[in-house]
């Protein structure tokens, strides 16, 4: 009976740890979108200078996506002004299908809504920035700089999450800080600081502005008319800044008004700081061209004594969207889009029809627990090497062949980000179906933590150059019978969610397995155990979450 009692006792420890045990969050997603100016409404669907063609479909996408809530970085309309003084009540109503599907929508106003006069009818029109009205939708914290910019500049939490939405255009009270728009965020900064300095330090935290830190189309930004412009201190302000974002681990900043999609890392000009801007693609009547040499080299590389920019990925001519989908530490975004039409800097007339034709251009992401390299063109991934409780992950061998180049001629540049998830983390709580169930079983079952490799590829495609991974593994997790024939080994995450032979991912190449370290020459396909160091490894093309665990037999036969 006393040992009875003990077992009793045992299992109800047990059972209270578990239920002690906290559930990983689920995953959760929001979505980025840009202008949306229209000009002649000639179809009859586009009224008070607003895209509501454009929106209506966006708007369909940001639900079948099940986002939470959508930002609009500026630029809601075409005009903002008493010839037009409703648009932004037109902007807010066609708004109306994501609340009536429970999503949220967070805008900024652009150089298009930037007088006194707007500010008014931009607070009537989205309320829910100062987390007024029926659409807050589960964000909180809401916050402003001041007064005069109540519910144009703030910030806001959702989830694991900080927000933090700048206005740098007249006041509410009429003002500019030292009488420009162009010094506007300068007197933000404190305020900026406090906002990404006092979220939770296992948060994420994204900004957002309407103008960009350096643009591609447009020589005017965020501090001035151009980004080495300094009438009024906007250099140290620029430094402040990114500095701002960097210290307290801001990795994307995102922005609109060139009417392109660019990602690039900018630096401060004193290059202490870095981060990336996300220039986001058209949601307009119009689509502008890059400048000719860039501005960072017309005017960075003059002031500053080199460029302040390195850029990653760009695509002119289209129509798209932004969805962002936190995961824990990590974060994905994958980013749609749809051509425009003319493949040229047209102003389109009618709106053209987007349902069917958007498609996945690149996806990128970062974690709080991962790393960022920067390769460029010709060098070699082998510098990518990251460690995690225990599992190492390390490139081997692998060059970025990558010629690509953006509109001005300048090499594109691989930003690639690691991130981890901890197989433990995958016992409880994830999920609600038997898909799911099975899914976090076999996660917890790995032999490694999950690696997930980000900014592989180049855009428009999945494939990544060839390259060898290895990742070392825990030894008890191995079965010894397996070792020799090829069951055990780096793993990959299918589309369905189901670890298989990393191999079978790749575009081409034969699967063959090899007992031993990896050796240069061995082809795509080849993968392979080394029970001396404890590490598995394959060469492949393609990016993901990969792991160490056994795979069917099945997996060999391609």
């Amino acid at each position: 009976m006393k040992h009875l009692f003990r077992f009793a006792s045992a299992l109800a420890a047990l059972a209270s740890l578990l239920v002690a045990a906290p559930a990983l969050a689920e995953p959760w997603k929001f979505g980025v979108m840009s202008d949306t100016q229209w000009k002649s409404n000639l179809d009859g669907i586009n009224p008070d200078t607003v895209a509501v063609g454009i929106i209506n479909q966006l708007n369909q996408e940001f639900i079948a996506h099940d986002v939470k809530f959508v930002i609009q970085v500026g630029d809601l309309t075409d005009k903002s002004d008493s010839t037009y003084p409703t648009s932004l009540a037109t902007r807010a109503a066609a708004a109306q299908p994501l609340y009536d599907a429970g999503i949220g929508f967070y805008p900024l106003r652009g150089n298009h809504e930037s007088s006194q006069a707007s500010t008014a009818w931009f607070s009537a029109a989205f309320p829910q920035t100062t987390a007024g009205g029926p659409n807050v939708f589960g964000a909180t914290n809401f916050s402003s700089p001041f007064a005069a910019l109540n519910g144009l500049s703030y910030s806001f939490d959702y989830n694991n999450a900080r927000f933090v939405l700048l206005d740098q255009f007249t006041r509410t009270d009429g003002t500019n800080y030292l009488n420009s728009s162009t010094n506007n965020i300068i007197d933000q900064q404190g305020w900026i600081d406090t906002q990404l300095a006092s979220r939770p330090s296992d948060s994420h935290a994204f900004v957002f502005s309407h103008k960009n830190l350096i643009g591609q189309n447009h020589a005017d930004d965020l501090f001035g008319s151009n980004p080495a412009y300094n009438s009024s201190g906007n250099v140290a302000a620029r430094n402040a800044f990114l500095a701002s974002l960097q210290n307290n681990g801001v990795r994307y900043q995102f922005g609109g008004h060139d009417h392109m999609h660019h990602r690039a890392i900018i630096t401060s000009p004193d290059t202490n700081a870095r981060v990336q801007e996300i220039i986001t693609s058209s949601n307009s009547y119009k689509f502008y061209i890059p400048q000719v040499p860039s501005n960072d080299e017309k005017y960075n590389v003059p002031a500053f004594g080199g460029p302040r920019e390195i850029p990653i990925a760009q695509e002119l001519f289209a129509i798209g969207y932004y969805i962002v989908t936190v995961d824990g530490p990590r974060v994905t975004v994958d980013h749609y889009a749809a051509p425009n039409g003319c493949n040229g800097d047209c102003d389109l007339t009618v709106t053209p029809a987007l349902s069917g034709h958007f498609t996945k251009r690149e996806t990128f992401g970062y974690s709080l627990n991962g790393k960022e390299f920067t390769v460029a063109q010709g060098q070699s991934y082998t510098a990518v090497q990251d460690s995690f409780r225990g599992t190492t992950a390390r490139i081997l061998d692998g060059t970025n062949a990558s010629t690509g180049t953006d509109y001005a001629g300048r090499a594109l540049t691989k930003a690639i980000d690691t991130g981890w998830t901890p197989r433990e983390q995958h016992r409880h709580g994830r999920g609600h179906g038997h898909h799911d169930n099975r899914r976090r079983d076999a996660d917890s079952d790995t032999a490694s933590h999950i690696l997930t490799l980000w900014g592989m590829a180049d855009l428009g495609s999945s494939q990544t150059d060839v390259y060898t991974l290895s990742l070392t593994y825990d030894p008890d997790k191995a079965r010894p019978e397996h070792l020799g024939r090829g069951l055990f080994g780096l793993a990959a995450r299918d589309a369905d969610g189901t670890w298989v032979n990393a191999v079978e991912m790749n575009a081409g190449g034969s699967a063959k397995f090899v007992k031993g370290a990896w050796k240069p020459g061995y082809g795509l396909g080849t993968y392979g155990i080394d029970p001396s160091t404890k590490t598995a490894w394959a060469v492949v093309n393609h990016q993901g979450d990969f792991a160490v665990t056994g795979f069917a037999e099945t997996c060999r036969k391609k």
